[in-house]
């Protein structure tokens, strides 16, 4: 057929057939008719333009198919379907502090619009910080709820980040703690996290946060077989504990489907014994070696306090965090931390930015 704007296109008859608007409930917006069901490929009896829609009565089926042209017209070249929470990422480096995005909570939950902007942040730059932040574990909740479900890890639903007798991770000492994604020993790390500063009086323990796309990027450039072997060789993690006994296997860059750098999966307390083959170790080690000084380096390294109040959201599979020592007798340090997952607050952006196909 030939549409409006002077295209020739062709459909497939199926396709046609299995995307009538019929095919669709209104309600639960779910597709409701079975292809499957057909008992002889689906023909056209006729095809005729009417006004804005392509009629086409079917041969064999007491069924008329009204196809919008519009729709005919976004599907005719096969390209995926508009993503609007697909938007471009922006690196940034270690002066980024004070150009952090920053959010109320409490006019977070009075404004879906404002979770809007909230979500662009950690779309665009992986990190955001909420102040005015309840001091209580609901205050957290409530703000994680805003974008998704509360994601439990191994861990459990949420994780307290202060000195423990008998700690399970580094995380709970008052030692320093490198850059690194959290729980990279999951099948799939979860993606968003939140640490609520419920206080913080210590002297040192000073947040690090680094964006390791930006990195990523710059290793790609200086040292391009390094990155080759770092986008493309799995690496064994683990975490292991009198209960459990996680493992799996990342690759340190992350690549989209476009072949851009998307992030991270790195941990040196919770990198495995490598078992690659030793010929292999002997270019990825020096690879590997190289990329994490760069990682280091204070051109990427964000240094500030995280105060009692706020509550730093970043994309965990992007953006690395540490922390420097600190006296645990000199004061009170205590962080409260979830995660939820980026396919929720991709939907949830999409809910609030988009009329959906299906809304009257």
């Amino acid at each position: 057929m030939t549409l409006p704007d002077g295209r020739r296109c062709y459909f497939n008859h199926y396709w046609l057939r299995d995307n009538c608007p019929s095919s669709f409930d209104r309600t639960t917006r779910e597709r409701v008719f079975d292809i499957f069901h057909l008992e002889q490929p689906p023909y056209p009896e006729s095809a005729v333009l009417e006004d804005d829609a392509l009629l086409i009565r079917w041969s064999g089926e007491d069924h008329v198919s009204r196809l919008p042209v519009d729709m005919l017209a976004a599907y005719a070249d096969g390209t995926p379907r508009f993503d609007p929470s697909d938007l471009p990422r922006k690196p940034w480096y270690g002066d980024h502090y004070p150009d952090v995005a920053r959010f109320s909570q409490p006019e977070l939950m009075a404004d879906r619009r404002l979770v809007a902007r909230w979500i662009e942040a950690l779309l665009v730059e992986g990190v955001a910080i909420i102040t005015d932040m309840p001091d209580s574990d609901a205050g957290l909740t409530e703000t994680a709820n805003l974008i998704g479900q509360v994601r439990p890890t191994f861990f459990g639903d949420y994780f307290d980040v202060r000195t423990h007798i008998k700690p399970t991770n580094l995380a709970y000492t008052a030692k320093a703690l490198e850059l690194h994604t959290d729980t990279p020993a999951e099948d799939v790390a979860p993606g968003v996290q939140f640490l609520h500063c419920r206080a913080n009086s210590v002297e040192g323990g000073g947040s690090l946060f680094a964006d390791g796309m930006a990195v990523a990027n710059d290793f790609r450039e200086v040292d391009p077989e390094g990155f080759r072997l770092l986008s493309e060789t799995e690496i064994p993690f683990y975490c292991e504990h009198d209960i459990y006994d996680m493992r799996s296997r990342q690759r340190v860059i992350e690549l989209d489907k476009k072949g851009d750098v998307s992030g991270l999966t790195i941990s040196q307390h919770m990198a495995d014994i490598f078992d690659l083959p030793q010929y292999l170790l002997d270019d990825y080690y020096p690879a590997f070696c190289r990329f994490g000084k760069m990682l280091q380096d204070e051109r990427y390294v964000m240094r500030f306090l995280l105060k009692a109040g706020e509550c730093i959201t970043f994309d965990n599979h992007r953006i690395v965090h540490g922390r420097a020592a600190y006296s645990a007798t000199s004061g009170d340090r205590y962080l409260r931390g979830t995660y939820t997952d980026r396919a929720e607050m991709r939907s949830t952006y999409r809910a609030i930015v988009s009329e959906g196909r299906f809304r009257e």
